[in-house]
């Protein structure tokens, strides 16, 4: 297998007891690291990043000034809802729960989990908002 340097397609999994959830083969190929970063999506979904990539990213927001109200509001957004999670041997992640809150997957073991390749960063969905928002608005 080759790495194409982005994520790429659409898959389907579910969400476990204990708020695991797979990655898809494709996608852990992309991945240097054991380690991704985690963060609340503008909408309901969570965006998932290579740890470099979110470095490169972070440089951007640390341009605006935090002695601006706009600076420090955009931190306050990013910085707080941004988690480390570590790839266990499967290649599972732990979402971790004001993640699941923010997606509305709180306590909902087995839920179908939608995860898009969405060039240099991915994305986690529940089905129902995927299929609402998405799909439909397609």
């Amino acid at each position: 297998m080759s790495r194409v340097g982005y994520y790429l397609g659409e898959y389907k999994h579910n969400l476990t007891a204990q708020n695991r959830l797979a990655l898809p083969k494709r996608f852990r190929f992309e991945i240097e690291s054991a380690e991704i970063v985690l963060a609340k999506g503008d909408g309901n979904w969570i965006e998932g990043f290579a740890v470099e990539k979110w470095k490169q990213i972070v440089q951007q927001f640390l341009t605006v000034p935090f002695t601006e109200a706009e600076g420090r509001n955009l931190r306050r957004r990013v910085f707080a809802s941004a988690m480390l999670v570590e790839l266990d041997a499967q290649g599972r992640i732990v979402i971790p729960d004001p993640l699941l809150i923010w997606v509305g997957l709180k306590g909902k073991v087995g839920e179908e989990v939608v995860v898009l390749g969405v060039g240099d960063h991915f994305e986690i969905w529940s089905s129902a908002q995927f299929e609402a928002q998405v799909v439909r608005k397609s």
